[in-house]
Formats: C-alpha cells, structure tokens, sequence
C-alpha cells in the first residue's frame, strides 16, 4: 500500500516535474520574448533621435549650400515646353535672364528659390541680387543654306556723253556750226549730217571744239552765229515777223556781205543783205547801211520772192541774186549764169539739210579754181 502510493506520488511528482519544467520553460520564453522587444523599442527610439538629428543637420547644412534646380513634376513641364519651343526654335543651348533695366545675361542654367534668382555658368552657381524681369530658353542658332536675293535696284540709264560742238569761224566774225571738219592745205571739208562742203583757207578764221551746254538744243537756235548778237537778233526777229526761217537770211547776209554793213559791191550793191538802190526804195529802206533797216528790207524782199516762185528756195535765191525778170524770162528756172548757180548750189545745199536732213541726198562740191 505505501508502496503503491510511493509510486503514485512518484509518478505524479514526474507528472508535476513535467508541468513544473514546461513552465518555466514558458516562463524563460516570455522573459527573452519581452527582453528582445524591449531592445527592439529602445533601438528605435535610438534610431528616431539619430533622425532627429540628422534632419536638424540638414536644414542646418542647407542654410550654407546652394539650392539645387527644382525636378519632378516641374522638370517634366519644362521638358515639355522645352520639346516645344526645340521644334520651333531648335536645339537649347542655355538661358538667358532679363534684368528689369533690360540688360541679359547669357548662362547655362537658371532657376528661381523662393525670392532669389540663382545661375549656373561655367561649372559655378551664383544668387543675383538685381531685379529679374524674366527668364528665357536660349537656342542654338540654325544654320541654313538659303541664298539670299538681293533686292533689285532701281537702274539709272545715263545718257551717253554728247561730241564736242565744232564751230568754224570765218574771217568777217560768221561763224556756223558743223558736224565735223577735216583741214587740208587749202581749207577745209567739213560735214553736216550728209552734206559735204569745202570752204576756201582764205575765208576760214579759226575752227573751235566746245562741249554742248545741253541735250536736245536745236540746230536753227543754236547751228549760227553771225559773230554779233545784235545782228543775230535783228535776223531772228525779221525772219520771224515775215515768216521767214531765220536760218536762210543767215545764209544770204554770210554769202552775201560776209557781215560787214558798210560794203559796196561793184555793181552798187550796198549793206549787210547787199540791196541795190532800186530794191531798197521799193522797200522803203532809207538806211541800207544801217543794220536793222537793211536786214527788214532785205528780209521782206526774200518773202516776197519765196511767195512769188511757191516756195522754191532754189528760185527765191536765184532771184535774189540775178533778179526775177531773169528768172521769169527763163521760164522759172535758174538763168544759166555760173555765179547765180554757184550762189544757189552753195546756199540751197546748206539750207536743205538744215531744214530736212533725211531728204537732202550728199553734195560735195569742188575747190574753186585758184
């Protein structure tokens, strides 16, 4: 019997044991369980603080360093504007900021912390302490192959530069203008549009060249010259108050007086236009030396013989040189007298390439014997 109970108390002493030992088993396990996270907790805490006070270094460490350029979102819109403006302008190559007072500054990079404006050039970053008005994208500038066109210009023709004005001066002060002139031993040939004429060495005074004093001046204002203005006066005003050309009683006067007013031919013939007495009465030409009453007389008379022969200058001079009864008793033409032809050869020539030079045909005449 006390065996049996030793051995029950024995078996429940090692049932007890075993419960005993399960917990304190337990019991060691919950004390390293709470022990492990107590180190847990305060390894944390540790680790806040560490934090802490990395985080007050930092905004510490800030306040000495340059902020960097904003990214994310606000780099994602610059892309975008950046890709926009790049398909428009081209490749970006930098900024460029505009200060208030409109001075730039061109530099790699640019942005703005809070209040403060910083750049970038050259590997260094700076603050700006002047005003900013704005802050633009610089491109790199195109280049292109287009040929450029000059704008056309107005051209200016100038007109070719006009031939010297020959003139040839005679001996009695006459002077008449030419094309152009050739000397020779005894005189000269000269030309005047397709008229070819020479004239004596004795008659010839001197042979000038001047420059025109403008286009487009006329041959019957500018082509002669008596070599005296009055004269030349008193012949434009006559010829113009009897309808006469002017040039064709310069003619007369030269080959008849060579401009002297106070000659007398051997026949009796008197003044600049040579009027006999009989002419001169008819005309009422009371001083045929006198310039001005002999040039009216003389002119008239002409009139009177270009309206008598219909306009036929080569009958008016024949008239004026051997008479009108001759010319009329001749049956209207020119009386076979070689001074009255060589009078009207000389004049008439000269006379119709003065008034139509695209109708006169060339006429040469000879030398005079000598």
């Amino acid at each position: 019997m006390i065996a049996a109970l030793l051995i029950r108390m024995a078996l429940m002493s090692k049932k007890y044991c075993s419960r005993l030992v399960t917990s304190i088993a337990l019991i060691l396990l919950c004390a390293s369980g709470s022990l492990l996270l107590a180190q847990r907790r305060v390894s944390a805490r540790g680790h806040a603080k560490n934090a802490r006070g990395d985080a007050k270094n930092s905004r510490g460490h800030s306040r000495n360093t340059v902020p960097t350029a904003p990214a994310s979102s606000n780099t994602a819109a610059s892309n975008s504007t950046a890709q926009n403006s790049t398909a428009q302008k081209g490749e970006p190559v930098g900024k460029r900021i505009i200060f208030a007072d409109g001075a730039t500054l061109d530099v790699d990079d640019s942005w703005k912390q809070g209040n403060t404006v910083w750049y970038r050039l050259n590997g260094t970053s700076q603050s700006l302490d002047r005003e900013v008005r704005s802050i633009e994208i610089r491109f790199k500038e195109a280049t292109t192959n287009k040929v450029t066109i000059a704008p056309k210009t107005a051209v200016t023709k100038v007109p070719p530069a006009a031939a010297p004005i020959t003139w040839i001066y005679l001996v009695d002060g006459a002077r008449f203008r030419v094309d152009e002139v050739r000397e020779v031993a005894d005189g000269a040939w000269y030309n005047r549009g397709k008229l070819t004429i020479f004239l004596d060495k004795e008659r010839i005074a001197r042979i000038e060249r001047e420059q025109p004093a403008g286009p487009g001046d006329d041959w019957k204002e500018r082509g002669w010259s008596s070599g005296s203005a009055s004269i030349d006066q008193l012949i434009r005003q006559n010829g113009t108050h009897f309808s006469v050309d002017p040039y064709l009683v310069f003619l007369v006067i030269e080959q008849e007086s060579h401009f002297h007013p106070s000659v007398v031919s051997p026949k009796g013939a008197r003044g600049l236009m040579q009027l006999m007495p009989g002419t001169a009465r008819r005309f009422g030409v009371s001083r045929p030396f006198d310039p001005a009453d002999n040039i009216r007389g003389g002119t008239q008379y002409l009139k009177e013989l270009l309206t008598m022969f219909g306009g036929r200058v080569d009958l008016a001079l024949a008239s004026y040189n051997a008479g009108e009864g001759r010319v009329l008793d001749s049956g209207n033409r020119g009386p076979p007298f070689k001074e009255t032809r060589d009078y009207v050869k000389r004049i008439s020539a000269r006379y119709r390439h003065h008034v139509d030079p695209e109708v006169t045909g060339p006429v040469v005449t000879t030398p005079r014997p000598r």
